[in-house]
């Protein structure tokens, strides 16, 4: 029998033994509300990790698109001084050509 109750005096046997099938039954639903409030803590702490992996996981996903943007940056300004550097070669072989065509001349 639960500590939190206690039998009054003068009770009868059928009365006593009715009063504590009565709070055994009840007992018996407290600790299995308890158990559900503890898988209950269970399951938030289980969901609380998940959030904080999920924070991960987007702060990896925004440094990881942050890496890429940096070496498209990278590549981009590559490609145009590329470019640039032909076209100055281009024109300085334009004009190497025209000179010499002009010194034959």
């Amino acid at each position: 029998m639960p500590d939190y109750v206690e039998h009054e005096e003068g009770i009868t046997r059928v009365g006593a033994l009715s009063a504590e099938a009565v709070v055994r039954d009840y007992e018996a639903a407290a600790k299995e509300i308890e158990a559900m409030g503890a898988e209950l803590i269970s399951a938030a702490k289980r969901c609380e990790a998940m959030t904080a992996e999920v924070h991960n996981a987007i702060a990896f996903m925004r440094d990881t698109a942050a890496s890429y943007r940096e070496e498209a940056k990278k590549i981009f300004k590559r490609i145009e001084e590329c470019a640039i550097f032909t076209e100055q070669v281009r024109k300085t072989c334009e004009s190497v050509k025209l000179k010499m065509i002009e010194g034959k001349a």
